[in-house]
């Protein structure tokens, strides 16, 4: 049980748990017949303007993880849910960027295990 962060394109494995894409746009060349995902969540994914303002820039890492946690204070009860969610399963958090360690699935998770 817990939570776990995965790029999209990778491989699904059983070990995943019940996987969510938390990115606000549909990831590049990725078919949705093939993409595996349980649940789409792009209400909790960075606002567009958070986004475009971030452009995965590490330099902003530190600051795009405070604006994303206010964002995120704003769908509490979403997140919650999520967090009541990973103490029963694992989830397992899909984001497309290329950087694994700057992205807002990395951010989302960080903030879910604060809840628990």
């Amino acid at each position: 049980m817990g939570v776990r962060v995965k790029r999209v394109y990778d491989q699904p494995a059983k070990a995943d748990g019940y996987r969510m894409l938390v990115d606000r746009l549909w990831p590049r060349g990725l078919k949705k017949s093939e993409a595996r995902i349980d649940e789409w969540l792009r209400e909790i994914a960075p606002s567009t303007a958070l986004r475009k303002w971030f452009k995965h820039d590490p330099d902003k890492w530190k600051e795009f993880k405070k604006k994303y946690s206010a964002e995120l204070d704003d769908h509490r009860e979403q997140v919650e849910k999520l967090a009541r969610e990973a103490r029963k399963r694992t989830i397992t958090l899909l984001f497309s960027a290329r950087d694994t360690e700057h992205n807002n699935a990395v951010a989302l998770k960080e903030y879910i295990e604060q809840l628990m």
